[in-house]
C-alpha cells in the first residue's frame, strides 16, 4: 500500500469519526425488549443528557454515535426499569429500624424475635411488623397475655403484615387509654370472653398511634429513604408509587432529590385527611423529573387477612361478620366530588366486593363526562362478577403476589363461588385494557421478579398449586412486563417520559442475567438484576 492510499484511508476514517455524534453512553450487543407500542426488539441504544436518543442495531448505533462509555451487554437481556405501582417506599425503610416479624411460624416465634430485638436494642417502646396468623398452625388472632408477662411496663405494638391490625400489650393499651368500651367507626377493638385481646383492627389502631411517642426524627426519615432506595435499586426498581405519604415526608423526598442524594423516582399518593386535601388541591400538581405529586390515597375498607375487607355477604368463616367500612361514604363521596373538579387523581384501597362496588359507583358517577382521569382502585381484590364492567373507566392497580400469598386460605374467607371474582387479574385487564402492577411492599417482598412470576405462574416458589391458582386469571409475560413498566407509567400520567425504551424518554433500564420472556417459568424468581440505570447512570 503506497503512502497516498494510506493517507486517503486516514482522511476517510477521520471524516467518519467527525461525522459521528458524541453522546454520554452507548449500549450494544443486548437483547432489548423496548416495550414500545409494537413490543419491539433491539440490540443497542445511545444515551445523552439522561435520555435515550436512538434505539436500533449495534451496527447502526455505532455508525452514528461515539462515546467514551460503551457498554457491551454481551447478549444479556435489557428491559425498561421496573415501576412498582403500589408500595410503601418510606415504610420499607422505616421497617428496617423495627423488629422484623415476617415469616414467623407461630406466636411463640413472634415473641422470641421481640425478645431478641429488645435484648439488642434496649428500647423504651417496641415496634414490630410482619406477623400473619394465617401462616400459623393455630390461625386465630394472637393474644397479649404472654407479652404482658414478659414486658409488663414496656409498651409494645406489633403490626400485622398488611398494616391493618396491631397487637398491643397492656402497657401499650394503657398508653392509648383503650378499654373494652372503646369504639370507633371503621375499626374494631377485639374482645374475647369479655377481655381485651390486645388486637386493634383498622381505625382502632388510631387509639394507640395517636398517643405513641414521636419516634422518627428528620434524620430517621432521611436514612429510611436512602436505605429503601438501596434495596429497590438492587432489585431493578427505578420508580416507586408510595401509597400514602404526608406533606412532611413528601417535602423531605423533594429536598433529597434536589441535593442528589435520592435518585429514585417517586410517584407520591398523598394520605387522605381534610388538611392534606385542602393543601394540595390549593397548591396544584407538583411535578419534577423525579417527583410527581398528583394523587390522593383513600381507604374504603380493611384487609382480607384480618377480616376487615368489606363484603356484601358475611365471611364464610365468620358468621354475621361483614368487615369494616374505613372511610364513611359521606366523607368519601364529598371528597371524590372535590377531587373530580381538580387535576388530581383519586386512588382508593378496596379489597372486599362491597368496598369495590361502592368505590366504583362513586368514581363512575363523579367522573361522568370527564375523560382520561385514570382514577385507580388499589388492590381490586374481590369483585362481584356483575361489577367488572364498572372497571371500564377505572384503572385496576393490583399486586400479583397477594394472590399467591393468600391462596391457601382465601377460599375459607370467601367461599367457593365468591373466590372466582378474587385476584381476577385477567378479568380486570379485559375490563379496562391495562393493569398497573406492584407489590404493596413491605406487606409483600420487594422483588419485582416475584411479581412477574406470581402474575404469570400463579404459583408459590414450590410450584404450588399444580397448574396454578385460578390460572385462567393469570397474565401473559408480555402483559406482565407492560404492567410493570409502560402501563404502570400510564397509571401515573408518565407514559410519555418513562416505561419503555424509546427516543426522548428517560434512560431508565436494567440488565438481567436471563431472558425474562423466554426462560423456563420456574427460573423467573431466580433471575438476577445485574445493573440498574437511572438517567443512563448506573446505580
Amino acid at each position: 500500500m503506497n503512502k497516498l492510499t494510506i493517507l486517503l484511508l486516514l482522511i476517510i476514517c477521520f471524516s467518519c469519526s467527525e461525522d459521528k455524534q458524541n453522546v454520554d453512553s452507548i449500549v450494544i450487543n443486548a437483547n432489548i425488549y423496548t416495550v414500545d407500542n409494537d413490543f419491539g426488539k433491539a440490540e443497542a441504544f445511545a444515551i445523552n443528557d439522561g435520555k435515550f436518543i436512538e434505539i436500533g442495531t449495534s451496527s447502526s448505533i455505532q455508525s452514528k454515535y461515539a462515546s467514551e462509555k460503551v457498554v457491551d451487554a454481551q447478549g444479556k437481556t435489557i428491559v425498561p426499569g421496573f415501576i412498582d405501582a403500589h408500595c410503601h417506599f418510606l415504610g420499607l425503610g422505616l421497617d428496617q429500624q423495627d423488629a422484623d416479624l415476617v415469616g414467623t411460624k407461630s406466636f411463640e416465634d413472634v415473641v422470641k424475635r421481640v425478645l431478641d430485638f429488645q435484648n439488642e436494642k434496649q428500647l423504651d417502646y417496641i415496634v414490630g411488623r410482619g406477623w400473619d396468623q394465617n401462616d400459623w398452625e393455630a390461625k386465630a388472632f394472637p393474644n397479649k397475655k404472654l407479652l404482658d408477662k414478659l414486658f409488663p411496663k414496656t409498651p409494645i405494638a406489633l403490626t400485622r403484615i398488611d398494616g391493618h391490625a396491631t397487637l398491643c400489650n397492656q402497657a401499650a393499651l394503657d398508653l392509648g387509654g383503650i378499654t373494652i368500651n372503646s369504639k370507633v367507626d371503621g375499626g374494631e377493638v377485639v374482645i374475647e370472653n369479655g377481655e381485651l385481646t390486645g388486637v386493634l383492627v383498622d381505625n382502632a389502631q388510631s387509639f394507640l398511634w395517636n398517643h405513641w411517642p414521636e419516634g422518627y426524627t428528620r434524620e430517621d426519615l432521611v436514612n429510611a429513604l436512602l436505605v429503601a432506595q438501596d434495596i429497590c435499586f438492587d432489585l431493578g426498581l427505578t420508580t416507586v408509587d408510595d401509597a400514602g405519604l404526608d406533606q412532611y415526608s413528601i417535602e423531605i423526598i423533594d429536598s433529597l432529590h434536589k441535593t442528589g442524594d435520592l435518585k429514585m423516582r417517586v410517584y407520591a399518593m398523598v394520605s387522605f385527611n381534610e388538611k392534606n386535601v385542602d393543601y394540595y388541591l390549593n397548591k396544584g400538581i407538583i411535578k419534577t423529573e423525579r417527583l410527581n405529586v398528583r394523587s390522593f390515597k383513600f381507604y374504603a375498607d380493611g384487609a382480607l387477612g384480618s377480616r376487615g375487607a368489606l363484603l356484601r355477604e358475611p365471611y364464610s368463616d365468620k358468621a354475621s361478620h361483614f368487615g369494616l367500612l374505613v372511610t364513611d361514604l359521606e366523607t368519601f363521596n364529598t371528597n371524590a366530588e372535590r377531587i373530580a373538579d381538580s387535576e388530581y387523581q383519586m386512588n382508593t384501597h378496596a379489597i372486599g366486593d362491597s368496598a369495590n362496588r361502592a368505590v366504583l359507583q362513586t368514581y363512575n358517577k363523579v367522573l361522568a363526562g370527564k375523560e382520561n382521569r385514570r382514577w385507580r382502585v388499589e388492590h381490586a381484590q374481590v369483585v362481584s362478577q356483575e361489577d367488572f364492567e364498572l372497571y371500564k373507566n377505572v384503572m385496576p392497580s393490583i399486586q400479583p403476589t397477594h394472590a399467591t400469598s393468600d391462596m391457601y386460605w382465601a377460599e375459607d374467607r370467601l367461599g367457593s363461588e365468591r373466590i372466582k371474582g378474587a385476584y381476577a387479574f385477567k378479568d380486570l385487564l379485559n375490563a379496562y385494557g391495562k393493569v398497573a402492577l406492584g407489590t404493596d411492599f413491605p406487606v409483600e417482598r420487594v422483588s419485582p421478579l416475584l411479581t412477574f412470576y406470581a402474575a404469570v405462574a400463579r404459583q408459590d416458589l414450590e410450584q404450588y398449586p399444580e397448574g396454578g391458582f385460578q390460572k385462567e386469571n393469570g397474565l401473559s409475560r408480555e402483559e406482565t412486563l407492560k404492567g410493570m413498566t409502560i402501563w404502570a407509567a400510564y397509571s401515573n400520567f408518565e407514559e410519555d417520559e418513562k416505561g419503555s425504551i424509546e427516543a426522548g424518554k428517560f434512560a431508565d433500564f436494567i440488565i438481567l442475567d436471563k431472558d425474562i420472556m423466554t426462560v423456563d417459568q420456574i427460573e423467573i424468581p431466580n433471575i438476577k438484576v445485574e445493573q440498574t440505570f437511572v438517567n443512563g447512570e448506573k446505580q
